[in-house]
């Protein structure tokens, strides 16, 4: 049975889910979120796909959940990829997916949203700022944990990548300029690099010029 992502384009959430399905082999299809159209506060949507009001969500037969890390352990669980090579990196591997998902995607998500899709005139200033200081530690973190590694954890792609690479590919400023730190513009090469890689806007429906 064909696995379904709920998902949209503008989702570096919704991105790390999807990549995790496409490189790992797994028959999926993407289904289109009009997130920005408000579907996922609809009633329809919280009672039909997800009651958290959330994107991505995974539906593979009677199974379905949310939470990109849930879903990336669940393809981990499915196709025997990405989980590291033994107990230790699989616990290593986790630690760095929490800290993405509380210190670096959650920050880029929030700071892309508010310098790119809303309106200039409702841009906060100081809160952009603030958040892009955020930012900054956190990719120091991440670039020095690259230093003399090709991967995050291990000698090959794990979860730990495809998670913490979820916002890196968007083209829309947001603080972060891959010429500026040498470890992750080669590490997100890397990534680049796999066969079957593909950047957001290909591999999942919806993007900013579909609402030009």
């Amino acid at each position: 049975m064909t696995i379904k992502l709920y998902c949209f384009g503008e989702s570096g959430n919704a991105y790390k889910a999807a990549l995790a399905l496409e490189l790992s082999g797994l028959d999926w299809e993407p289904a289109k979120v009009d997130f920005f159209g408000g579907e996922t506060r609809s009633d329809a949507y919280r009672q039909n796909v997800n009651d958290m009001g959330e994107a991505p969500v995974l539906v593979d037969g009677d199974f379905k959940t949310s939470q990109s890390g849930a879903i990336q352990a669940y393809v981990t669980e499915k196709s025997g990829k990405f989980g590291g090579k033994d107990h230790a990196e699989n616990y290593e591997m986790f630690r760095w997916v929490l800290w993405d998902n509380h210190k670096l995607s959650s920050q880029a998500g929030m700071t892309r949203f508010l310098m790119n899709f809303l309106p200039e005139d409702k841009r906060p200033a100081e809160v952009i700022g603030f958040m892009q200081g955020r930012l900054k530690a956190a990719f120091e973190t991440l670039n020095t944990r690259l230093e003399g590694r090709d991967w995050i954890v291990g000698d090959q792609i794990s979860n730990a990548d495809i998670s913490c690479c979820g916002y890196l590919f968007y083209p829309e400023p947001f603080g972060f300029d891959r010429a500026d730190w040498p470890n992750i513009d080669r590490w997100l090469g890397n990534i680049e690099a796999i066969p079957g890689w593909k950047h957001p806007y290909d591999l999942m429906p919806g993007s900013p010029a579909d609402r030009a």
